[in-house]
């Protein structure tokens, strides 16, 4: 079950928000409905929609009709400044424009750019199955057989192109002959745990219990979970990592009771240029989805809310960052620049 395809020049997505209900596709043919894709969270998962993001600027060269090759240029480059804005927090969307727009650069004509920029859109989404499978074979080595691991969010196939970062290590460790069990936090306000993440791992058959976000800590304390795996959406040079709302919060009581909290993701999700979390920008999301579950009303009608969709876990909290590349552990600034070839 694919999350996004690229079908008869049409972008093809698994709706994840109609999930696990129901099992519906998106047909999207325009680079503006996928934008509003993206922001509904039809898809969703930071390597998702890097991936995303380039069919994106696929469907926008696609629909500029002019031979001329300064102005295509020209509308594309506005088209991806629009795709980048989508959802700011994850990284993978910006990388992946900035990393079609570099097509540009080659000399081809209009129709002949076209081209390189589809098969750029499809090795991206290629690159990242291969990483997502590198990094879990990593990360598996560092779980043991017997373990309960706690996760938040979503993290799997869904968040990918394929097997997934946090949940791909999980599936690697299980297809490694390691007894693995999985506590999954439902994952305020938007239900990824519960929705998702119980729904994959299940189809996976890979032991689940679902709790609540504010359960985590309890189950610490009793000794029952022995290592934390999140994915992640932005992770500045110095360790310092973006992810979900909620995270921060895991990787605090983590680190109190001594429980290693590992963070998956590829090396698309690091961004040398910031030296810290303080930079990350922090998405704020509508208060209907606080107030609101499924569309029914759950809070008084004026009440006061915030929502970021995101938090920063300082990197003191990291057990260790797993890509595809290697596993970093601290002085992460020194070790993430070894990874990504600048040091």
């Amino acid at each position: 079950m694919k999350t996004i395809q690229w079908v008869q020049n049409r972008v093809r997505l698994l709706d994840q928000t109609r999930l696990p209900e129901r099992v519906d596709y998106l047909e999207i043919g325009d680079y503006q409905e996928l934008i509003q894709a993206i922001k509904r969270l039809a898809i969703r998962g930071a390597p998702a929609i890097g991936i995303a993001g380039g069919y994106a600027i696929v469907l926008a060269a696609q629909a500029i009709s002019t031979s001329d090759r300064k102005r295509f240029m020209h509308q594309l480059e506005e088209a991806a400044e629009t795709i980048k804005k989508a959802r700011p927090t994850a990284v993978n969307l910006s990388w992946a424009v900035n990393r079609l727009l570099e097509v540009l650069d080659s000399s081809d004509d209009v129709e002949g750019l076209k081209v390189k920029l589809l098969a750029e859109a499809k090795a991206i989404q290629e690159e990242d199955e291969i990483a997502n499978r590198r990094l879990a074979s990593f990360g598996a080595t560092l779980l043991k057989s017997g373990q309960t691991v706690l996760t938040h969010c979503n993290a799997g196939a869904l968040a990918t192109s394929d097997y997934g970062t946090a949940l791909g290590v999980i599936r690697a460790a299980k297809e490694g002959g390691k007894d693995i069990e999985v506590f999954a936090t439902e994952t305020r306000p938007l239900l990824q745990g519960a929705r998702l993440t119980s729904w994959e791992l299940i189809q996976e058959g890979i032991p689940v219990t679902l709790i609540t976000d504010s359960m985590a800590g309890h189950f610490m304390s009793k000794g029952q979970l022995e290592s934390v795996v999140v994915g992640a959406d932005r992770i500045a040079a110095n360790g310092d990592t973006a992810n979900k709302i909620g995270t921060y919060t895991l990787a605090v009581l983590a680190k109190e009771h001594r429980v290693p909290f590992y963070v998956a993701a590829p090396t698309s999700t690091i961004d040398l240029s910031l030296p810290s979390g303080e930079g990350i920008p922090i998405e704020e999301r509508r208060p209907e989805e606080v107030t609101r579950i499924q569309g029914i009303q759950i809070a008084p009608e004026g009440v006061k809310v915030r929502n970021p969709a995101f938090d920063v876990t300082p990197h003191a909290f990291i057990t260790a960052i797993i890509t595809e590349k290697g596993i970093a552990r601290k002085p992460y600034e020194a070790e993430l620049r070894r990874l990504m070839g600048n040091g």
